[in-house]
């Protein structure tokens, strides 16, 4: 029988803890919590932040897959409020879900991958903007699309307007790949982290 009550007092050790607590102290108690939680069925969404060339990013991952990724000036704590109000309000951060997003984004930026193998959770999109987000792997590694061109892709010309709203709110930007998605003159157009994150990302793929 699980024992609900099990990452709740080690979410309680943690509070109380002292501020001059050592940092060894600390993860160790945050690895029982993590342990626990996941044990016992208690994390639905599990996240951590890695350093990038586009600045710390957020991970956050169901059962499922990696369902999020975020940039610095998305507000990391909003993004997770935003996963407890919309996925569930058991999210805790439990890097050890995240190990393989973690490396394969270390060998993206690196130069070593280019294209990523892992599972994802599209259910934070819906409709035609779930289709664009499902399409947007096929733009291959160094190759940029115009939003037309990429309507046209998903069979509906017409909704360039609806393409750039899908890029834009592509909650796993990197992985996939709405950088990749420039405006008919060739200039940037918007993204989430940013025109020097995008800027980047099209540099990086270019050198290879």
């Amino acid at each position: 029988m699980k024992d609900p009550t099990a990452a709740q007092d080690l979410h309680t050790l943690l509070d109380r803890a002292d501020d001059t607590a050592d940092a060894e102290t600390l993860a160790r108690l945050h690895t029982r919590l993590e342990d626990a939680a996941t044990r016992d069925g208690l994390l639905d969404v599990a996240y951590t932040v890695v350093d990038s060339p586009v600045g710390p990013l957020l991970l956050a991952a169901t059962e499922k897959g990696l369902v999020r990724v975020a940039f610095t000036n998305q507000d990391h704590d909003k993004v997770l409020e935003g996963l407890a109000a919309t996925l569930s309000p058991r999210v805790l951060r439990a890097p050890k879900r995240l190990d393989g997003a973690a490396r394969e984004l270390d060998q993206y930026f690196s130069g070593e991958r280019r294209t990523f193998d892992l599972p994802l959770d599209l259910s934070l999109s819906h409709g035609f903007r779930q289709l664009v987000q499902r399409h947007l792997p096929e733009i291959s590694y160094g190759r940029t699309l115009s939003y037309g061109e990429v309507a046209r892709l998903v069979g509906n010309p017409k909704a360039v307007r609806a393409v750039g709203t899908a890029c834009a709110t592509n909650p796993l930007p990197v992985v996939v790949p709405c950088h990749r998605v420039l405006r008919a003159d060739g200039t940037l157009g918007g993204y989430a982290g940013g025109p020097a994150a995008k800027s980047v990302l099209l540099d990086l793929e270019s050198a290879a």
